[in-house]
Order: C-alpha cells, then structure tokens, then sequence
C-alpha cells in the first residue's frame, strides 16, 4: 500500500514540476519548417526536435538536447508544442524517436495522435 501511494505521489510531483518547468520554455520553441524541426535557442546552444512530414502523418525521427540544457525540461517542452502543432494541423504521428515514443506514453492524452 505504502509503495503504491508513495508512486502516485512521486507521480503528482513529477507532473508540477514539469509544468513548473514548462511555463518558461514552451513560449521559446519554434517550428524551423525550413529545417523540419523544432527548436529552442538558449545560451549560445541550440536543442531540435526532428521531423518528416508526409501524407498527413509527421515522424519525429530524433530529439536531441546539449548537456549544458538538460535536466530543464526542455525536452519535454519540444514536445508538448510538437504534438499541439500536429493536433492544430490535423497531423497523425509516428514517434520513431525513442524520447518520443516515451513522452506519448507518459501522457495518454496525446494517443489519439498516433498514426
């Protein structure tokens, strides 16, 4: 009982604090449409969200954030604004990039995303 009361907790927690965290870096993230990717610059350093787009469906193939922006839920964030993105175009998705495929498990109320 402790373990399963503890875990939902920790899970109430997590879910503050990212949408603590989040408020500061959605507003950041832009569409390089150019690029096919997401974007936030901070610093002098650059994190991307890569996609392909095609037949109504886009792929996102490959989250990468530099060391000096981690643990800042900026990941998250990419993602969020993604999936809104692909929701407001009407986009199915296909989360081929592990980071991805995690968050969309995470949070279920993107599911009816998915390709």
């Amino acid at each position: 009982m402790f373990a399963r009361d503890f875990s939902a907790t920790l899970d109430i927690f997590h879910r503050i604090i990212e949408r603590k965290l989040s408020m500061d870096w959605d507003s950041k993230v832009r569409n390089n449409t150019q690029a096919n990717r997401f974007e936030i610059e901070h610093e002098g350093h650059q994190a991307v969200a890569e996609y392909s787009l095609g037949g109504g469906v886009i792929t996102f193939t490959h989250t990468f954030v530099p060391p000096q922006m981690r643990g800042e839920g900026i990941a998250d964030a990419l993602a969020r604004v993604a999936l809104a993105t692909a929701r407001k175009e009407g986009l199915r998705v296909i989360p081929s990039c592990s980071f991805f495929a995690r968050y969309m498990e995470r949070h279920a109320e993107n599911s009816d995303l998915l390709a």
